[in-house]
């Protein structure tokens, strides 16, 4: 098999562990705004949330930075193998790109959030819904593209 064959066949394979590993990174930001939301929502009605949410959501949210970012990466990386030109998909790939971006802002903001001050957690948690929703169009794009 001529090396351009294999790139294409590998690719094809390369455009679903995307799609896959997409998939998950958005289901756990899903889940992740979900603990945020059930924090928020405790402490705006004065109910002491458990440790373990508060916990967990501050050691899941830089994994899950991470996990993002290497996704977007991922997908320019499949398109430019596949394609030779990483604008093939050009709303797909800026929805990506500001996903990719909102993850590093947030991550920003969540290390400005103290305990006394919630102006900080309101843009955190609309910046969140912001990725959310832009994810879940994402994911829309993407599997259009597929078939």
């Amino acid at each position: 098999m001529p090396h351009g064959e294999l790139t294409n066949a590998f690719s094809q394979y390369l455009k679903y562990a995307h799609g896959i590993f997409n998939g998950f990174v958005i289901l756990f930001f899903i889940y992740q705004g979900w603990l945020g939301l059930k924090i928020r929502r405790n402490r705006e009605a004065g109910i002491l949330t458990g440790p373990e949410f508060v916990k967990m959501h501050r050691k899941f949210g830089p994994v899950l930075a991470a996990a993002g970012i290497l996704g977007f990466l991922g997908g320019v990386t499949v398109v430019y193998l596949s394609d030779g030109e990483i604008f093939e998909h050009p709303i797909h790939f800026l929805a990506g790109l500001t996903i990719s971006v909102l993850i590093v802002v947030i991550f920003g903001v969540s290390r400005k959030i103290r305990a006394s001050e919630s102006g900080w957690r309101t843009i955190h948690y609309r910046i969140g819904l912001t990725i959310v929703s832009l994810y879940i169009l994402q994911a829309y794009l993407g599997i259009s593209m597929l078939f």
